[in-house]
C-alpha cells in the first residue's frame, strides 16, 4: 500500500489571503477615515488675519463635528460655520452672543443683556490685542432662538456678525477642537475663553 503524498500549496494560498485582506483593510481604512472627516471631525487651515492672535495664516486645525449634535455653543467657543451670506466659504469667529440674547457693540466694548443681566454686562476679552480694537458706532443685535452672534478677535480686520448680522444655527460647522500647527502651539481646545458673568 503506498501513501499519496499531497503537496503544501499553503504558500500561495497565504499569499492570496494576505492580498485580499490588504484590500479589505483598506477599503475600511478609507471608508474610516471618510466616515470621520465628514460626520466626526475635519481638518482646516486658516487663512486671513480676521482671529489674530489667537490663530494666524496655516495654523492647522481638527474641528470636532458632533460636539453641536448633542450640545449647543457656548459662549467664547471658537468655532467654524459656513458664511450666511452664501459664496461656499468657511469661517472662523468666536461665539459672543447666544440666542434670545441681545448684544450691544458700544465703542471699543461689547454688552451682553439676558434674561440673567437685564441691565447687561460689559464682556472681558483678555484675548484682544489692544492694536486690533477699533471703535465703531453703537450696534444692537437681538437674537432669535436659534441665532448666535460672532466675532473675529481682529475686530479692525474681521468680517462678522457686526457685518452681515446673526448666525443661524444651521449654518455652524463645528467647535476647534485641536490646533496641530504650528508645533509650538499644540493644544485642545485653543482659543476657548469662559467669561465671569
Amino acid at each position: 500500500m503506498t501513501e499519496e503524498r499531497i503537496e503544501n500549496h499553503s504558500p500561495s494560498v497565504s499569499q492570496n489571503h494576505s492580498r485580499s485582506s490588504l484590500v479589505v483593510y483598506t477599503i475600511l481604512a478609507i471608508g474610516l477615515a471618510l466616515f470621520i472627516r465628514f460626520f466626526i471631525a475635519a481638518p482646516y487651515v486658516v487663512q486671513g488675519a480676521s482671529m489674530e492672535p489667537t490663530f494666524h495664516d496655516w495654523h492647522y486645525l481638527i474641528i470636532d463635528r458632533i460636539t453641536y449634535d448633542i450640545s449647543e455653543p457656548v459662549r467664547g467657543d471658537v468655532i467654524v460655520f459656513n458664511l450666511p451670506t452664501g459664496g461656499n466659504r468657511s469661517l472662523i469667529k468666536r461665539v459672543i452672543g447666544l440666542p434670545g440674547e441681545t448684544v450691544i457693540v458700544e465703542g471699543s466694548r461689547v454688552r451682553i443683556v439676558n434674561d440673567e443681566h437685564p441691565q447687561g454686562f460689559i464682556l472681558d476679552e483678555p484675548y484682544l490685542d489692544p492694536k486690533n480694537v477699533i471703535a465703531t458706532p453703537s450696534l444692537r443685535f437681538t437674537l432669535a432662538g436659534d441665532q448666535f452672534f460672532v466675532l473675529g478677535d481682529n475686530r479692525r480686520v474681521s468680517a462678522d456678525s457686526r457685518v452681515w448680522g446673526a448666525l443661524p444655527r444651521e449654518d455652524i460647522i463645528g467647535k476647534v477642537f485641536i490646533r496641530l500647527f504650528p508645533i509650538t502651539a499644540v493644544g485642545v481646545f485653543p482659543g476657548e475663553e469662559r467669561y465671569q458673568e
